[in-house]
C-alpha cells in the first residue's frame, strides 16, 4: 500500500507518498507529472516518514542546509512504469550537487556517461529524466541549470525553481 499526506509550503501545497517505510514521491500539487508513480489506490494517512520530511521541508524553506535526508525508495522499472535505471542514475546523481550549488544538464550527461563507460549521452535524455524526478526538491532538480546558466524547465515551474534557488542564497537567479 502506498499512503500520502499533504505539506504546506510557502511555494504552494506538496503532496508527499511512502510506502510506509520510505518516501517515494514528493510533487507540488500542480506540477508537471504531478503523482507519477502513485498508483491507482493509495490512503492518506500520518507516518513516522512523513513527519521527518516534513521536518527536512521545514528546515529547507527556513533557508537552512537540513542535515540529514529522509529515507528514500525509488522504485523498480518493474513496480511503475517508466521508472529505468538511466532515470534512476539520472536522480542518484541529482543527490549528489550540494546545497546552495547548480550543475549543467551537460555536466550531469558526461557524468552519466562516464559512469557507464560510454563517449557522451544525450543532455536532452538527461533533462527527460530530471523532469520526472518523483521526489522533488529533496532530489534537487531545482539545482540544474542550461550550459550558459540560464534557468531551463523545471516540473514545478520556473518561478519556484527561482525561488528554491534564492533560498539556497544562489541570488543571481
Amino acid at each position: 500500500m502506498i499512503y500520502t499526506n499533504r505539506y504546506t509550503s510557502p511555494l504552494g501545497d506538496i503532496i508527499i507518498a511512502s510506502d510506509g517505510d520510505a518516501l517515494t514521491g514528493l510533487w507540488f500539487q500542480d506540477q508537471k507529472y504531478f503523482g507519477a508513480t502513485l498508483p491507482t489506490e493509495y490512503e492518506e494517512k500520518e507516518l513516522s516518514v512523513f513527519q521527518e520530511t516534513k521536518q527536512w521541508l521545514d528546515i529547507y524553506f527556513e533557508g537552512r542546509k537540513p542535515d540529514f535526508i529522509p529515507l528514500l525508495f525509488l522504485q523498480k522499472e518493474s513496480d511503475i512504469t517508466g521508472i529505468t535505471p538511466f532515470r534512476k542514475a539520472v536522480w542518484e546523481t541529482l543527490l549528489s550537487i550540494p546545497y546552495g550549488e547548480t550543475m549543467t544538464y551537460g555536466e550531469i550527461a558526461k557524468e552519466i556517461a562516464r559512469q557507464n563507460k560510454r563517449p557522451s549521452m544525450s543532455a536532452q535524455a538527461v533533462g527527460g529524466a530530471i523532469g520526472h524526478n518523483p521526489v522533488s526538491i529533496i532530489i534537487p532538480c531545482h539545482r540544474v541549470v542550461g550550459t550558459d546558466g540560464n534557468l531551463t524547465g523545471y516540473a514545478g515551474g520556473i518561478e519556484r525553481k527561482k525561488e528554491l534557488l534564492n533560498l539556497e542564497s544562489l541570488p543571481y537567479f
